[in-house]
């Protein structure tokens, strides 16, 4: 697994893992994950507590919105990437005491294989994590603990009071254009918590800086 760069985003502990990808006129090769380089490999130092223990694959089609979701018990990370089509995270911070506790922040994940790279994003525990979808897409995710259906839960990425004052503008803009057409979202998620509601009830004190 050839690191070209691991950088953190505006919201502290969520970072994107670039690795290359080795082409010819035959196609491209790449290692997507090696776990001596998380052993050895220093600016993937913040890896080394965590044990994957389920790797997942979803289809979405184009239009879709999925999340915020979290997991508090177990807690649970996530490391994922996009294998086809074009995916944008939505990633909002509900640590407690965290300074961009409320904020919400896009990155963008598309899949193009004449790119030299790939990426991945790991979101750690505390992290609501959602997705919209500008292709089909299909995405692999890594998963820290075994999904648990009672110990998770939602916001609404709808929610009228969620800070996007760290959100990408050019990105913003292409969630707000989505939300205006027919979005494909289920009720699970289009009436999930606002983050106000969230933060008033008891099990929000699970996420903690």
């Amino acid at each position: 697994m050839k690191i070209l760069e691991v950088k953190n985003l505006p919201i502290d502990g969520v970072k994107v893992i670039r690795f290359a990808r080795f082409a010819d006129s035959r196609g491209y090769f790449t290692e997507t994950l090696k776990k001596t380089d998380i052993a050895e490999n220093p600016d993937l130092a913040f890896l080394r507590a965590f044990n994957f223990v389920q790797t997942n694959e979803s289809f979405s089609k184009k239009g879709v919105v999925k999340g915020l979701h979290f997991q508090w018990q177990p807690p649970l990370a996530k490391l994922l990437r996009t294998i086809s089509g074009h995916m944008v995270d939505m990633i909002l911070d509900i640590r407690k005491n965290s300074p961009t506790l409320g904020k919400i922040i896009l990155y963008d994940l598309p899949a193009d294989t004449a790119q030299e790279f790939n990426e991945w994003i790991w979101l750690p525990p505390g992290m609501a994590h959602g997705s919209f979808f500008l292709k089909d897409s299909i995405n692999e995710y890594f998963f820290t603990a075994n999904y648990h259906p009672e110990g998770e839960a939602g916001i609404s990425p709808l929610a009228e009071d969620l800070d996007w004052s760290l959100a990408d503008p050019a990105l913003k803009n292409k969630f707000e254009k989505l939300k205006y057409q027919e979005i494909l979202i289920n009720g699970k998620d289009k009436n999930g918590f606002s983050f106000k509601e969230w933060q008033k009830d008891e099990r929000s004190k699970s996420f903690h800086v």
